[in-house]
């Protein structure tokens, strides 16, 4: 599960936390509003980290999470496993069992992974996988990505995929063929400034038009170097919701675990995330469907497990 004894933790963090202080936004969240995107962590005794994390988070565990969503109008959240965890899904499960039916999960899970700890991820409100496509070894994990469909199919869940897509955008096709609905996080982390007629940005297009494809209006700030308003990024939001209004939820990222080659990437404001709505999505309706009816559908939320 882990190399690290017992006495050598807790790892020093190697990145920021999330901002202490998140704004209450000016936008109303309707009720049943839900994050489909966030992450907790911690503590570590409790639930180390896989081997050779690419990183070390602050603890932010569940009652930080919920102090978030509440400041910004969220009743509900998936709660995603971070490669931290590798497939060690403790921590999320934990989580879920103390949600009372307003948490939902996606897990981390290979090959080895019995079908006993599947149905129990189930009952817990697990709803589908992470898997993330590196590109070096892509035909291989392809493979890979193939046969856990296989496995997970019949529970009806999902895989939601980490990818760049600008770096492989011909994957699009294969990735349409899953027997299973997929999520695409992110944005496929496309480059904003090189626009609509991106080849990556056009591949999601033409995912978009797949019933089973899914995208989440994720994380603006890794794919988009002019924060705090990240405006760069509307046109494709815009696009992407016109193209598949029925299959586009929204997520913060909270709390925003990240670094890229160059560094450390702007923390944003978790109010300030959710007012970009505003501008992403002005229409009341569909703002609605994303934030409320999409993800009561994908992630199940009106069943028990």
């Amino acid at each position: 599960m882990t190399d690290h004894a017992p006495n050598a933790l807790p790892l020093a963090p190697t990145i920021p936390g999330p901002d202490p202080a998140p704004r209450r936004p000016q936008v109303k969240f309707p009720a049943g509003a839900c994050d489909s995107h966030v992450h907790i962590f911690g503590p570590q005794q409790s639930y180390p980290p896989a081997p050779n994390p690419g990183y070390i988070p602050h603890e932010t565990p569940l009652t930080d999470l919920w102090r978030m969503l509440g400041t910004i109008g969220c009743d509900r959240a998936v709660i995603v496993q971070p490669t931290f965890y590798g497939f060690d899904n403790r921590c999320v499960a934990d989580a879920l069992r103390t949600g009372e039916g307003q948490l939902r999960g996606v897990a981390g899970i290979d090959l080895n992974t019995s079908e006993e700890a599947l149905e129990d991820l189930h009952r817990l409100g697990v709803r589908g996988i992470r898997l993330h496509l590196k590109g070096n070894t892509l035909a291989n994990e392809l493979i890979n990505a193939s046969r856990l469909a296989e496995r997970i199919r019949a529970r009806g869940w999902h895989i939601q995929f980490q990818l760049r897509m600008d770096t492989m955008p011909d994957v699009a096709g294969y990735l349409a063929k899953l027997p299973v609905d997929i999520v695409i996080d992110h944005f496929g982390y496309v480059s904003a400034a090189n626009g609509m007629l991106e080849p990556g940005f056009q591949a999601l297009l033409r995912l978009s038009r797949t019933e089973r494809c899914w995208f989440k209006l994720s994380a603006p700030y890794r794919l988009s170097k002019q924060p705090p308003q990240y405006h760069d990024l509307v046109p494709l939001v815009r696009a992407l919701v016109a193209m598949a209004p029925d299959r586009c939820v929204w997520g913060t990222d909270w709390p925003h675990a990240t670094r890229n080659d160059s560094g450390m990437l702007p923390i944003p404001n978790d109010g300030d995330l959710a007012d970009m709505l505003a501008d992403w999505i002005p229409d009341d309706a569909l703002r609605h469907r994303v934030l409320v009816e999409n993800p009561r559908r994908l992630y199940d939320f009106d069943r028990s497990g």
